[in-house]
């Protein structure tokens, strides 16, 4: 594995995460020198990071301005949400679960439920859906997820806001694991579309509330 391979996945991993932990904000440019003395590497695996997380549009390049976190849209939400719930639709035929992994699962929705806050919430959801998928062989069905969601987590932490609108979802985490452990998996692929559907819903009357 070359060096430039190594020093560009280690410059986008440290982007995805100071992007989850709020320390990159929406419409916020990226400075690249600042970046380059702070990780005390060339520019060159900054730009081609950023270029990659371009392709699933987490930044955009701008003329003149460099790149930027990129804005949020009631279309881009409705295509991500829609895409999401397709594609772990399909997942779940590509998967095989055991006992173990059902367990980590019920044991993510007990934390679910007995979390308070939106942040603690947002994150305990997207690991419940990241532990779900640990079950499918597709390992590219899987990282084309975890771009998706990664670009998720920005709307949500925006515009969610309200830790009693996760007990819905709780509900429908549950029913589909039941589901799971009685193999019946058309009706959990049933369930989890009906998941990302109902917080894609509740996002664009928030979206629409603050964005009139």
């Amino acid at each position: 594995m070359s060096e430039i391979y190594i020093l560009r996945s280690g410059v986008k991993q440290y982007l995805l995460r100071e992007i989850r932990e709020g320390n990159l904000q929406i419409g916020q440019t990226i400075n690249l020198a600042a970046l380059s003395r702070k990780l005390n590497v060339s520019v060159t695996p900054i730009r081609e990071a950023l270029s990659q997380l371009e392709e699933s549009e987490i930044v955009k390049a701008i003329p003149n301005r460099g790149f930027i976190i990129n804005e949020l849209s009631v279309n881009e939400a409705n295509d991500l949400y829609h895409t999401v719930a397709q594609l772990e639709v399909i997942a779940l035929d590509s998967s095989t679960f055991d006992e173990n992994l059902i367990a980590k699962l019920h044991n993510l929705q007990l934390q679910l439920q007995q979390s308070h806050t939106p942040n603690a919430r947002l994150g305990l959801r997207l690991k419940f859906h990241e532990t779900l998928m640990d079950a499918c062989y597709n390992r590219i069905l899987k990282t084309i997820l975890s771009k998706l969601k990664t670009r998720i987590l920005f709307y949500e932490q925006l515009y969610i806001n309200d830790a009693n609108f996760y007990e819905t979802i709780d509900n429908q985490n549950e029913g589909v694991l039941r589901a799971i452990e009685e193999d019946n998996i058309p009706t959990a692929a049933l369930i989890l579309k009906m998941n990302w559907i109902t917080v894609l819903e509740y996002l664009k009357k928030q979206m629409k509330t603050e964005n009139p």
